[in-house]
């Protein structure tokens, strides 16, 4: 099993319509979804798998969050040894406890926290001795990258490298816009081994926000999907390095996410 200390792993959709939202996600991404632990309540938790496996979930907004003004987002977990330990050292590091350390039954210890500049993340440590598995690179429907829409560039780049261990690689100049620093959650610093990249937060942003892009084998085609099922594409297609094209989007309750594939050759 792969060592995930320190990785995002998990990815969690709160949501206003779990079911609505499977059925898009399905359509766009290729998702297959189940009731976590085969439960059959009225309002399960739906457990969504990529081609490699089990990679997130899929959940209906809790009443109180709501009530608190929570609208339609998609979260990540980081993997972690030691929660409690974590978010102590963490929230001395700059950043932010929003959720105090507690158990969930059944599946592990969690936190939700803010890193300097304000982006929510949480850490993870499942109650089971059996770990998960990586996804191999651009594993259909699962996260391809990770994007992070900073509110303090320099204190979350130093804050992620040196908490989590990720490796910088390149820092490309996008002028007005800043960098576009590239990271490794690896510790590495190849071109060909970048989980992902960070970018002061642009003023189209709200606020400071992981994004995360899912892999799709036909970035036309799924933008298609997106668009038939009452989605709304915000940027893209757009070409990146490495000949790989994204768009970013919202789905039709309003959460942002994002797709990276390639355009087939032409016959």
């Amino acid at each position: 099993m792969s060592d995930l200390t320190g990785k995002f792993f998990w990815y969690e959709l709160m949501t206003s319509d779990p079911e609505a939202a499977i059925r898009f996600y399905g359509d766009v991404a290729g998702w297959t979804a189940q009731p976590f632990g085969g439960e059959r309540t009225d309002d399960p938790y739906h457990v969504v798998s990529g081609s490699a496996g089990p990679l997130g979930g899929i959940m209906r907004i809790p009443a109180e969050a709501r009530d608190c003004g929570m609208t339609p987002w998609w979260g990540g977990y980081i993997g972690s040894a030691d929660v409690d330990a974590d978010a102590r050292r963490l929230a001395e590091a700059g950043g932010s406890v929003k959720r105090a350390p507690e158990d969930i039954p059944g599946v592990g210890r969690f936190a939700v926290m803010g890193d300097p500049g304000g982006a929510v993340f949480m850490l993870l440590k499942g109650s089971s001795p059996d770990g998960m598995d990586a996804a191999p690179p651009m594993a259909n429907g699962h996260v391809g990258w990770h994007e992070l829409y900073s509110g303090d560039f320099d204190k979350d780049l130093a804050f992620y490298t040196s908490q989590f261990g990720w490796g910088r690689g390149q820092a490309m100049d996008m002028g007005e816009m800043g960098s576009y620093q590239l990271f490794s959650m690896s510790g590495a610093t190849g071109f060909d081994e970048m989980s992902g990249g960070m970018m002061p937060r642009p003023k189209e942003m709200p606020e400071p926000a992981w994004l995360f892009y899912f892999a799709v084998p036909d970035i036309d085609a799924a933008l298609e999907k997106v668009k038939a099922g009452g989605g709304t594409v915000l940027n893209g297609p757009v070409e990146v390095p490495g000949g790989a094209w994204i768009i970013q989007a919202t789905d039709p309750q309003g959460a942002m996410f994002a797709l990276v594939g390639m355009r087939p050759a032409a016959a």
